[in-house]
């Protein structure tokens, strides 16, 4: 009996994705497209659609649908945004950036995750992607932004990314500390940028933005 992702995908969509309101028409043609399947290591093909985080390795892993969903659709990206991510995981949510984008950069400490996510992006045909075997605290990118994603927890939002925002541009980002860790858009305004609290969420940690600890005497 041969697994039917096709209709894995319809399912996914349509009792995962759009109960958690995510409504934007071109997220979810993009969700109900892309074969999240692909994306997935073998052994964990069976679940790409199921409501959960799966492991990718080096403790990473795999954000569940409804959260790449809710990240796509408060970006609104609108076909004509250069797009960073920071953290490429799967590649699948990069996919989906690079889709709905004109151009994306996605970044990745492990050199074999980034090294399979090239292949998955390359096998989808996708052009307009580059994949950078890169720490996001070390890395510069000598140029700026319309949207930023972060695929990992940030205890603060590091004013480094701020950075790469251009005027006008926006960034999803998960901030804060359990149980008060929230997800959230960064608006990078005139006047400054603002934060608009999404919905609450948890997490693991982006190495490197992780709480510093405390010391207690």
């Amino acid at each position: 009996m041969t697994f039917d992702y096709a209709k894995a995908r319809e399912t996914m969509v349509e009792q995962q994705i759009r109960p958690w309101e995510v409504l934007d028409p071109r997220v979810l043609e993009v969700l109900a497209r892309l074969p999240r399947e692909a994306f997935v290591a073998e052994r964990h093909r069976a679940l790409a659609y199921a409501d959960l985080e799966l492991p990718l390795g080096h403790g990473e892993t795999m954000l569940k649908p409804v959260l790449e969903g809710r990240a796509l659709q408060a970006l609104a990206l609108e076909g004509s945004e250069s797009v960073l991510e920071i953290g490429t995981g799967s590649g699948f949510l990069t996919a989906c950036l690079a889709t709905l984008s004109r151009e994306a950069t996605s970044l990745e400490r492990h050199a074999d995750l980034a090294d399979a996510a090239r292949g998955r992006l390359q096998s989808q045909g996708l052009g307009n992607v580059e994949v950078a075997t890169a720490d996001a605290f070390v890395w510069e990118p000598g140029r700026q932004f319309d949207a930023i994603c972060v695929t990992g927890a940030v205890d603060a939002v590091p004013s480094r990314f701020v950075g790469w925002l251009r005027p006008g541009g926006r960034m999803f980002v998960v901030h804060g500390r359990v149980p008060a860790m929230e997800a959230a858009l960064l608006r990078n305004d005139v006047n400054g940028h603002r934060i608009e609290s999404l919905f609450e969420t948890e997490l693991p940690y982006l190495a490197g933005a992780e709480p510093r600890p405390e010391f207690k005497f």
